[in-house]
């Protein structure tokens, strides 16, 4: 089933708003993170944890969401299809493995952030909790080599895409 030229641009420029947002939540959590990492100040560090608590998963874990699902919607309504071209089927994978990490990830953020509330944690101990810097800057890698794979499309088909290539140009011809 393929989309209708209207559909499928509403579909891809949500897709990109999507994608492209989780990027710029994740730049927003980086900035915190980066406090969080090298801050000394108690305050701010009990700032930063609950910050990035309250963006990974009130913005950034709906928009991985987001992305994935409009970019299932991409694959299957247009001529590009799931498991046609190996850019796609990467894509898609490293689409999920970024969400699983990030769902497993928003479980030590919530852990910080509970530690981080406790208005007995003292600031020492605050500031060495640590942070997800790693882990957030290798996602942000991930997200990045998606992109270019989404932009520059390169080429190379799978044995499947190969053969639906070949059962339509069979029924092409007369």
């Amino acid at each position: 089933m393929t989309m209708t030229p209207r559909l499928r641009k509403f579909a891809l420029a949500v897709h990109v708003t999507t994608s492209v947002g989780w990027i710029g939540a994740i730049a927003a959590y980086i900035a915190l993170d980066v406090v969080a990492a090298t801050g000394q100040d108690a305050q701010t560090l009990r700032a930063a944890y609950l910050a990035m608590e309250m963006i990974a998963w009130y913005v950034i874990v709906p928009l991985a969401f987001a992305a994935l699902l409009t970019g299932l919607v991409m694959s299957l309504g247009t001529t590009w299809g799931l498991f046609r071209h190996y850019w796609v089927l990467i894509s898609l994978l490293l689409t999920i493995v970024a969400t699983v990490v990030l769902l497993v990830e928003t479980q030590t953020i919530s852990s910080l952030a509970d530690i981080a509330a406790n208005p007995v944690t003292s600031g020492d101990r605050l500031s060495a909790l640590g942070s997800t810097l790693v882990h957030s800057v290798g996602g942000t890698v991930v997200l990045l080599v998606i992109l270019v794979l989404n932009v520059y499309k390169p080429r190379g088909m799978t044995r499947y895409g190969w053969r639906k290539q070949q059962e339509r140009r069979m029924a092409s011809q007369p």
